[in-house]
């Protein structure tokens, strides 16, 4: 017997009757009763069913909320509403103008999810009322399509992101549809522009399906949009060259019916739908019979319909709907102006109100026919709230991957490579619900043993020369760090797990968006029913510390200090000092959730510090004594606190503490190493904050601390400025000094080399500075040496290059010799 088709069975099930078709008078009346819902959220405070005619006293103090954007997403929504009934059909919903809160917010109210989740908020005229009350008022939701928002997994307040959450949700998907609405001034944002490209990174048997719907209303806050004002046969070209198959549909203008742009949008919706359907079901026929994978050219819509549809038209004489006046409160001022309460009126009864809600409030039976039921309503897909479908990681054990110390300290390896054959096995353990993004950079950066299991997921074309590209992978290259980013972010929040990897420096490019990003954590978790996802972790490597090859560009660690301005709640940052710490720490982020982990780690061979069950203990403390990195005395306080947070910087501290052990023996030095930097926090200013007590204990109240760290050295004294001793506390890192240079010149740059470091603890015991400040002038002249040997022979000297110049180089005779300038394609 044949296969059946999605296409073949909805057929069969109209012929049944299983399925009625909605009438579009049901998808009217739906999109009626969401526009009123809409502007009484935006105006009203009382008398939700306009059972008198409205007072000030009706109306709220301050008008905020859009309005503009939000009568063509309320169309679209129900249009969506007709299909997936009609086809049952596994569609979500991202609101690209997420502005538009309060249109989301009403057909939520519609379908009945609202009030399920929010029970003081029933369906009925007390529902109404405080629907409309609580919208951008003291107290109550955002006038954006927020965390609080069901059915959102796009807030939609920054513009631009609404495109990549759309295609990071339907990756391993293969039955979700992503309708995404796309703004015409988000259009213009540089992620959504780039965004139309992630076509070519979707296999159609494999991964679902975006619906991008590009909403041309014409306008922005004060002018006109680029998209809206070309030709259409130009915008038909647009779209064409970036392998789409674009449709438009054109109405409301001039005082048009809606019935007729209704027809016009449901046989154009229905098209696009019958072609996903066919183009899956031709990609999977293909697949079965090993057919050569052809990329399809996936349908998309061009709406083209008036700002502020069904709004006031003219208001003090001038015009509104389809100007850019329509874009806020078309009217203003209602308290002050008796006409504009008048038309306030009149325009939310246009909307026939009494067809649409009974006398008690609730909805009539004439929306009945366009109401999905359950899992299928847009605003109760599961796939929008994923936690609801997340599944814990399969982790494989650590043992066999970790680097063997058991003959000494200071075994090489490359702490990023040893990570990637990790995630090789991570992969191989969870083949469908765990990826990896990047731009450009997973092989620069040593992970490259993943692709021993997987393939790059690629659906362009594919040349001879080329390595790893296949229509399905699981890990995805662009060089984007948005793309990447925004990928993950849409891949998380539908319920998988993800890495997203990026040099130091160029992972700057997506501050906004983790600013977003973290504020959606934020917001989520005092949403009671949204339930916790997978962690968002980054991978930093290729960092400020080995970027001497390519200059003052590539070094910046300033990330840290931007991500750590977020709440205590949600951020946390880990500096592992070795390959077997970086191991540890990866394991530990994939299994939590609703944080944002930054991991930094170096991908150049280093000495491998601790054992595993070393490493676990590290780790699970967050900050550690290395008694055998240091000279003390047991029963004796310390002279002396050495400190490090970062690979680099904890190899230089360890120099520089065995130089002082051979040179100033009685002196009592602790070593201390931070794997987690907000272990520096205070205990109330963080969940992994150590008390004041235990800080005393580690650093001491009165002893002079020499803190070497990964980054500005400023982030350092802002995380331990309530500490007793943070007077004593000094910081070497990063100030800003850079260029092409040779690692260790990078670091006499900016004082973070291992004879400044000496030099500070000899000025800052006070029984050294004196007696021994011949030595520390002997240190300055190392230092003059070393930068001179720099400028003479282009490299640095052995004595701190490769395996030499690390603090085990006496212990590792056999170890290789040449120093590795950490280019972007090292050797394998």
């Amino acid at each position: 017997m044949g296969r059946v088709t999605k296409q073949q069975k909805k057929q069969q099930q109209d012929h049944d009757g299983e399925t009625a078709p909605v009438p579009l008078e049901a998808v009217d009346a739906w999109w009626r009763a969401a526009n009123y819902l809409s502007v009484g959220q935006i105006y009203l405070l009382d008398d939700p069913l306009l059972e008198h005619p409205l007072t000030v006293d009706d109306t709220k103090p301050r008008l905020l909320g859009h309005w503009g954007t939000t009568p063509g997403l309320n169309f679209i929504w129900a249009h969506l509403n007709k299909q997936i009934v009609e086809r049952d059909a596994d569609v979500i919903y991202l609101a690209g103008p997420g502005h538009g809160g309060p249109g989301v917010v009403a057909n939520a109210w519609l379908d009945g999810t609202y009030s399920e989740l929010f029970h003081h908020i029933p369906m009925d005229a007390k529902g109404i009322g405080r629907l409309f009350r609580q919208f951008s008022f003291p107290g109550g939701i955002p006038s954006h399509a927020a965390p609080e928002t069901p059915g959102s997994i796009n807030e939609g307040g920054e513009l631009g992101y609404s495109l990549v959450h759309a295609y990071g949700a339907v990756l391993d998907n293969p039955g979700l549809i992503a309708a995404c609405v796309v703004g015409d001034g988000e259009a213009e944002t540089a992620t959504l522009a780039t965004s139309w490209h992630l076509n070519k990174f979707i296999n159609p048997v494999t991964d679902g399906t975006v619906l991008p719907i590009l909403h041309l209303n014409g306008y922005k806050i004060a002018n006109p949009t680029i998209l809206a004002r070309i030709p259409q046969e130009e915008l038909a070209a647009l779209f064409t060259g970036y392998g789409y198959s674009p449709r438009f549909v054109e109405g409301g203008f001039d005082g048009e019916d809606p019935m007729a742009v209704h027809e016009r949008f449901a046989a154009v919706l229905a098209t696009a739908l019958d072609d996903i359907e066919r183009i899956r079901d031709e990609a999977a026929a293909a697949s079965a019979d090993g057919s050569e994978f052809t990329r399809p050219a996936w349908p998309m819509i061009v709406m083209r319909t008036p700002k502020g549809w069904t709004g006031p038209k003219v208001v003090d004489g001038l015009p509104v709907e389809n100007t850019w006046r329509a874009h806020q409160v078309p009217l203003a001022g209602l308290r002050d102006n008796p006409e504009h309460l008048r038309q306030l009126q009149e325009w939310m009864e246009s909307y026939r109100p009494h067809e649409l809600f009974d006398e008690e409030g609730r909805p009539t039976a004439a929306l009945e026919p366009n109401r999905p039921k359950g899992d299928r309503r847009m605003s109760a897909n599961p796939h929008a709230n994923g936690g609801l479908l997340l599944k814990a990681l399969d982790l494989p054990p650590l043992d066999d991957l970790a680097v063997d110390v058991s003959e000494g300290r200071g075994t090489i390896a490359e702490p990023t490579r040893v990570l990637g054959k990790w995630l090789r096995d991570v992969m191989f353990a969870n083949p469908d619900d765990f990826r990896l993004f990047g731009p450009d950079e997973v092989a620069s950066n040593r992970l490259d043993a993943v692709y021993e299991v997987t393939d790059k997921e690629w659906a362009a074309e594919v040349l001879p020369v080329d390595e790893h590209l296949a229509p399905r992978g699981r890990v995805i290259e662009m060089l984007s760090e948005n793309l990447a980013q925004g990928l993950l972010e849409g891949y998380l929040l539908t319920g998988r797990h993800g890495l997203f990897t990026s040099y130091e420096a160029f992972i700057h490019v997506v501050d906004s968006m983790f600013n977003q990003y973290a504020k959606w954590l934020e917001s989520s978790a005092e949403v009671e029913w949204r339930r916790p996802v997978a962690s968002f972790t980054y991978l930093l490597s290729s960092h400020v510390w080995r970027q001497d090859h390519n200059g003052f560009s590539h070094q910046d660690p300033g990330f840290l200090d931007h991500v750590v301005n977020k709440r205590a709640s949600v951020v946390r940052v880990y500096l592992p000092p070795d390959a077997n710490t970086l191991l540890v720490t990866a394991e530990h982020c994939f299994a939590t959730r609703d944080y944002v982990n930054v991991i930094v780690a170096g991908k150049q061979p280093g000495p491998t510090l601790l054992s595993l069950e070393e490493a676990r203990a590290h780790g699970a403390r967050g900050l550690s004594v290395w008694e055998w990195a240091g000279t003390e005395v047991e029963g004796l306080e310390p002279d002396v606190v050495i400190a490090a947070a970062g690979d680099i910087p904890t190899l230089e501290a360890m120099a520089a503490a065995q130089i002082l052990a051979r040179e100033i023996p009685t002196l009592r030095i602790r070593f201390v190493n931070v794997v987690d930097l907000m272990r520096l926090q205070d205990e109330r200013e963080h969940p992994h904050g150590l008390s004041s007590d235990a800080f005393d204990e580690v650093f001491t109240k009165d002893k002079p601390v020499i803190f070497a760290f990964h980054g500005y050295p400023s982030l350092i004294h802002r995380l331990t400025y309530r500490r007793t001793n943070h007077a004593n506390i000094h910081v070497r890192g990063f100030k800003e000094m850079g260029t092409t240079t040779t690692p260790f010149d990078m670091l006499m740059l900016n004082d973070l080399d291992r004879f400044r470091l000496v030099m500070d603890v000899v000025q800052r015991v006070p029984s050294l500075r004196v007696a021994y400040a011949g030595f520390s002038q002997r240190m300055e002249d190392e230092r003059i040496a070393h930068r001179a040997y720099t400028r003479a022979h282009g490299e640095d000297p052995a004595d701190v290059a490769g395996v030499a110049g690390l603090p085990f180089a006496l212990e590792l005779p056999d170890q290789p010799t040449e120093s590795d300038t950490g280019a972007d394609n090292a050797p394998h």
